[in-house]
């Protein structure tokens, strides 16, 4: 089953929708770009360090700082309580060359774990860069997460020094500094300079007061980093057990550069926006590298969503490029796309989406909105870098991923009765057919592929098999070489012996005009195993009555046939993780009082 343009199955009802863009995109024409293009050719576009040497850093802004583009805007930050300030790329190569001395006067050394848990703001972009800077490891945390998931990163990251602000501090860390000894320096950006009241914390502006003299007096130079020193640590969003950490190196930059030009189309002179928070792999990919890579101008906004204050935003800072996640666009859909109207988006270029499957309604709906689809990207914490995109120029088929990135490779994997590839004395074999279910899968060799997870050497060996990186979602190929997301393979129903992915089931429901959002699991039956039950949130409009319950179940069956839900219930809050993701399996665990395992990504816990 699968739903949405011309699916893998023809089944599809949607027709690929087509968009002209105002200039011809970065990627070209993908079929050659994919012939022809190599790692070794993006590696060309950037310009490393002496004796082969790359540091992320170096290519997101020194490059910048010393060409035509050192005067032009690299980051503005956006408030509601704050004035609008900005950092050029000349500005952004000598603060953060401040801040990596800072960090070696505090004593990080190369490897180093440094963490901010910070909103968007000056400070933590600093950090950020200052880290790679000075050859240590960055580690962003959400500044939303209680005091439990901070401490247990942390601790899991054996982090040195720790970047926040007095609140957080307070609420968050000051309770558990006795349980992490690893934690040498805690630096409060709004402490002022002549010291603070919280013991065994650094004011920000100190250090960086000194650092400056120091920088002054005796420059600076980079860390003469290696492709494959440690970069970043991003720790993914637990389930069951404790967040894996991620490690990725400064290799990483060439893919993130590469698919910034080819699945985001950024090039000098745009204004981009993306609202993933820093606080996440996307954050820092596609709203911090990726993008000053480009030479951009990377809009930023600390404020809490509001669909009103996005199409101003939108509007009055000229975006041309729009990075933002399902969850936040079925937001913008509930208000209606007439309010969209009331603003001119003439500036926009591209809207591109990520984070969870992007449903079929809200690629069609951004025709309306945004006078052009929305296009769908995946990939994951540990792939670094988007892998499959929907890419500007190319027909976009509502519900499908996309097609691969030039330099990777996918294949579809026959499945063993876990749902995940079967392997068979250490071989895998492809699904040959088009439509064909199976785990989706990866040639490593990209260079943005995580190269561990921290002190878990046999979990990461786990996620290989034959020459391939498992990725744990199933999907579909179609004869075109579309990619279609089933579900991830623990969140397959099997129903009467039909395998059901409940994003398709979730978007089926989404076409109904009462339906904001909805969640699918399956609820064991004596008979058939499993049946669809679908928790559904409401436009504002509508009332949740039974006799819209029978309706909901009505119309899934007309869309869906058998496998169509079998009970509806109604839900005004899902549960979601907080990069915006519906969380099934908690959904799961609710339904049939089970543990509800580790909540730290959870949204609203309750």
């Amino acid at each position: 089953m699968s739903r949405g343009g011309s699916g893998p199955d023809g089944l599809g009802e949607r027709p690929p929708v087509v968009h002209v863009p105002r200039r011809a995109p970065l990627v070209g024409d993908y079929e050659q770009r994919r012939r022809s293009f190599t790692w070794e050719e993006a590696r060309g576009w950037l310009e490393g360090l002496p004796g082969g040497g790359i540091n992320i850093a170096h290519e997101a802004v020194d490059r910048h700082a010393h060409s035509e583009l050192a005067d032009t805007v690299a980051l503005r930050f956006l408030s509601r309580t704050e004035p609008t300030s900005e950092l050029t790329y000349a500005d952004l190569a000598r603060l953060s060359d401040v801040a990596a001395v800072a960090l070696r006067e505090l004593g990080v050394e190369r490897g180093d774990r440094v963490c901010t848990l910070l909103p968007r703001s000056p400070e933590l972009y600093l950090t950020a860069l200052g880290t790679l800077k000075a050859g240590a490891v960055y580690c962003p945390l959400f500044p939303a997460f209680g005091t439990e998931p901070v401490r247990q990163r942390l601790e899991l990251g054996s982090v040195r020094v720790l970047v926040t602000d007095t609140l957080s501090y307070t609420r968050k860390v000051a309770a558990v500094r006795d349980r992490l000894p690893g934690l040498r320096v805690v630096l409060l950006v709004d402490a002022p300079e002549q010291g603070s009241d919280e013991g065994g914390t650094v004011p920000w502006a100190t250090v960086m007061a000194d650092a400056a003299r120091v920088v002054e007096r005796d420059g600076f130079t980079i860390a003469a980093t290696a492709p494959e020193d440690p970069a970043l640590l991003h720790f993914t969003s637990g389930t069951t057990g404790r967040p894996k950490g991620a490690v990725h190196v400064h290799e990483a930059v060439v893919a993130h550069h590469a698919t910034s030009r080819f699945c985001l189309d950024l090039a000098p002179g745009d204004t981009y926006w993306c609202t993933a928070d820093p606080g996440w792999v996307t954050g820092t990919s596609y709203g911090i590298i990726g993008p000053l890579t480009c030479g951009v101008t990377v809009v930023t906004d600390s404020a809490d969503f509001d669909a009103r204050r996005w199409w101003s935003i939108l509007q009055d800072q000229r975006i041309s490029v729009f990075y933002t996640a399902p969850t936040a666009l079925r937001m913008l859909m509930r208000k209606g796309a007439a309010l969209a109207r009331e603003h001119d988006l003439s500036a926009l270029r591209h809207v591109v989406s990520v984070g969870e499957p992007l449903n079929p309604e809200a690629v069609v709906w951004g025709t309306e909105a945004f006078g052009m689809p929305v296009h769908d990207t995946w990939w994951q914490t540990e792939t670094g870098a988007i892998m499959v995109s929907n890419y500007p120029g190319m027909p976009v088929r509502p519900g499908s991923m996309g097609r691969p990135v030039p330099g990777v490779e996918v294949g579809i994997l026959a499945r063993g009765e876990d749902g995940r590839a079967a392997v068979v004395d250490g071989h895998v074999h492809e699904v040959s057919e088009a439509g064909g279910l199976g785990e989706l899968a990866l040639r490593p060799g990209w260079p943005s592929m995580f190269r561990g997870y921290l002190g878990e050497p046999e979990r990461y060996a786990r996620a290989f098999a034959d020459g391939w990186y498992l990725t744990g979602d199933l999907a579909r190929r179609d004869g075109d070489g579309y990619l279609w997301f089933v579900g991830r393979a623990d969140d397959v129903i099997k129903s009467a012996g039909h395998l059901i992915g409940p994003f398709e089931v979730e978007s089926a429901l989404m076409e109904h005009p009462a339906v904001a959002e909805v969640g699918v699991i399956g609820k064991p039956d004596p008979l058939a195993g499993e049946i669809v039950k679908a928790f559904v949130t409401l436009k504002a409009e509508h009332e949740p009555t039974e006799a819209l319950r029978r309706e909901l179940i009505v119309f899934g069956r007309r869309r869906l046939g058998s496998v169509a839900p079998r009970e509806v219930e109604f839900d005004e809050h899902l549960p979601h993780t907080r990069s915006g993701k519906v969380m099934r399996r908690l959904l799961k665990a609710r339904e049939l009082g089970l543990p509800e395992g580790d909540l730290s990504t959870v949204e609203h816990p309750s």
